[in-house]
């Protein structure tokens, strides 16, 4: 089922499974809410997107508006060298976790299907290398911060992260190329205790974006 936005829905007649009961919701029932934010379209016809309900019925570029007053300070970057579908998925955690925009490095066309429509939500940036996505930071002050299992890097444990940062990951199997590991102030890794060497791409990016978030949004809760 193609969602409004033009995207495909997880639930859709051509998941993998077969079709499974529509997500999202109908028609709106009762009288027409009051707002700019609202999509006349949508109200009409239900909204079926990929989106919490909070945002049922709103219009994308409101949705976008009110997702920029309360991003967080972090930005997410992703090397893109060999098409990597783990990118996707990056992405969507991106966006679930607020992230203030996200930065493909390399090659500008990326494989977007495991994004889920998300990235349309979210502030997209290209940089062709490692030293102009370096460039970019050093001139809005964030600290590069990459992510991956190498010879002298530091647990993201016990690493106080940097409120203004990017964390930076790279593509499945060859991880963080040599150039952008140069240009990180610090690079980390995430403690693991089983018998394989590494983790999915994305899981180890779920896993750093949370640990920022656990950092600066709810340890200052406490």
């Amino acid at each position: 089922m193609a969602s409004p936005e033009g995207g495909e829905t997880p639930n859709g007649p051509d998941a993998p499974n077969g079709p499974t009961v529509a997500v999202g919701v109908g028609p709106w029932q009762g009288p027409r809410p009051s707002g700019d934010h609202w999509d006349p379209e949508l109200l009409e016809h239900g909204d079926r997107r990929n989106v919490v309900d909070a945002y049922r019925y709103w219009r994308h570029d409101a949705i976008v508006a009110d997702l920029d007053a309360r991003r967080h300070d972090f930005h997410v970057a992703v090397e893109n060298w060999g098409h990597d579908f783990n990118i996707g998925s990056v992405i969507r955690t991106a966006n679930a976790m607020g992230a203030r925009a996200f930065h493909i490095v390399g090659k500008r066309r990326w494989n977007r299907r495991g994004a889920m429509v998300t990235d349309r939500y979210q502030h997209e940036h290209h940089h062709p290398d490692a030293a102009a996505l370096a460039a970019w930071a050093r001139g809005e002050g964030l600290a590069l911060v990459g992510v991956d299992n190498l010879p002298g890097s530091v647990p993201i444990e016990t690493f106080d992260l940097p409120r203004r940062c990017v964390l930076v990951f790279g593509q499945e199997g060859p991880g963080l190329s040599e150039p952008m590991r140069a240009e990180c102030t610090a690079v980390l890794h995430i403690e693991q205790f089983g018998s394989t060497r590494s983790i999915n791409a994305g899981a180890a990016a779920a896993i750093a974006m949370h640990a920022w978030v656990r950092r600066h949004v709810f340890d200052q809760r406490v």
